[in-house]
């Protein structure tokens, strides 16, 4: 029995499925149950592991337009910025960036109505200084997650 990497090779097995029972973990990673319910526990407390969720296709939900919003903001409003679209309900990232612009918002909509809809509402705040819209024509990786590298 080896804890050597065991972390890693833990949230590499929980990538591959995160709904898999603790005994399943256990007997891939050849530890025992108590000793993965630790590790697990504690990479949870340590938000190495900040929830599990599934993975939700959203076009196959009618979610079919996909748009990059870049914004220029003035620079005392940006958390204030970043936090009201946040909180809109169909932006699914929103990053803080250097560059041209000071923010990259990612939203999924189901139409391009309802995108415009959305971005309009968006540039409603003053503090917005320029705006620069791109739809999406083909998402050839989405939503993405790597494999922790291992040391043997």
């Amino acid at each position: 029995m080896t804890y050597e990497n065991l972390d890693s090779k833990l949230v590499n097995a929980l990538l591959d499925d995160g709904r898999t029972s603790l005994r399943n973990l256990a007997e891939q990673l050849d530890v025992s149950v108590t000793t993965i319910s630790n590790h697990l526990r504690d990479l949870e407390e340590e938000g190495v592991i900040e929830g599990y969720t599934p993975r939700v296709n959203y076009s196959a939900l009618g979610y079919d337009v996909t748009a990059v919003m870049q914004l220029k903001v003035e620079g005392e409003a940006l958390s204030d910025i970043t936090d009201s679209l946040r909180e809109q309900p169909r932006m699914v990232s929103v990053y803080e960036v250097t560059g041209n612009y000071d923010i990259i918002a990612i939203g999924k909509f189901r139409n391009t109505d309802d995108m415009n809809d959305q971005i309009k509402a968006v540039l409603q705040e003053a503090d917005i200084r320029e705006s620069n819209t791109s739809v999406v024509l083909n998402a050839v990786s989405e939503n993405d997650q790597f494999e922790l590298d291992i040391d043997e």
